[in-house]
């Protein structure tokens, strides 16, 4: 697995490598052209993968294109909308193209929430507390999957003061009373916190997010299932349980520097934008 190309509206004409701070440049220039990157992959390349963390309003476009040129695509948007899952899943049947569609690339995420469901069915009370240093996006995205996924399971949480208004109970998302906490904590990590509590106990599951890095063994996961999809898949969780029974190759993130996150592996390689342009960068890579 290797870099393709690179496409940006910022830091057009450098190369990926040295941006990156890599001991070589790659040759491989920043274009603001989505089709001439498309195109130039699919010339030299058999099997093409596009990651795409840009925005919900470019998403059925990119995905689009990147199958018009043949190619799957594994996009990391965590706020796209569900009807625009439901017009992308028509598009790649009717293509018979591979997507898949990411809530969450952390692997740690994923396993709260799976937790939380199981939880869901022994106790009555269920509330979550998150913490982020950016108050842009809360609740965040992780939040309010949490609260889809214990919502209409048969259970109704907080009946006490489940019609409560008073703000500092939180707000309650989807209808069977889930209630979430946001708290801005500048210096702390990003924490999501699920607690249940019954009779005489309280059980709590914590996932802490310290660096972009936890999301690389998920995107490097994403990238290997995507190649043999004919179909939209959302949701990582669907390949999760194969690949926490095989045995796993070593996945290492280092070198958080400048605008990229690199991942190392004994022969891939692959870039992940971070920082204040983490979302507007969309990368090409082959496997």
């Amino acid at each position: 697995m290797e870099v393709a190309g690179a496409v940006d509206s910022h830091f057009v004409g450098e190369d990926i490598g040295k941006l990156c701070d890599m001991e070589e440049p790659l040759e491989i220039p920043i274009i603001n052209d989505l089709t001439m990157v498309l195109g130039s992959i699919s010339q030299s390349k058999e099997t093409g993968v596009v990651v795409d963390f840009t925005d919900p309003s470019t998403v059925y476009d990119n995905v689009k294109q990147a199958t018009a040129f043949g190619m799957r695509s594994v996009v990391y948007v965590p706020r796209i909308k569900l009807d625009s899952v439901g017009a992308l899943s028509a598009f790649c049947d009717k293509a018979s193209m591979g997507c898949l569609i990411a809530p969450t690339l952390s692997i740690g995420s994923i396993l709260l929430q799976q937790a939380a469901i199981t939880a869901s069915f022994h106790y009555n009370n269920a509330e979550i507390v998150e913490s982020k240093a950016n108050p842009i996006d809360f609740p965040s995205m992780d939040a309010i999957q949490i609260s889809k996924n214990l919502s209409n399971l048969g259970q109704i949480y907080n009946r006490e003061d489940i019609s409560t208004d008073v703000v500092a109970r939180g707000q309650v998302i989807g209808e069977d009373g889930v209630r979430v906490h946001s708290m801005v904590l500048p210096g702390l990590p990003s924490s999501t916190t699920v607690y249940f509590s019954g009779p005489g106990e309280v059980y709590s599951i914590k996932h802490d997010i310290t660096d972009v890095q936890s999301l690389m063994p998920g995107l490097l996961l994403a990238i290997r299932k995507v190649i043999r999809l004919k179909n939209l898949v959302y949701g990582l969780e669907k390949f999760l349980g194969d690949w926490l029974s095989s045995n796993q190759e070593d996945v290492i993130a280092r070198k958080v520097q400048g605008k990229f996150a690199q991942c190392f592996q004994p022969q891939r390689k692959i870039l992940l934008p971070v920082g204040p342009f983490w979302r507007c960068c969309k990368l090409y890579c082959w496997d």
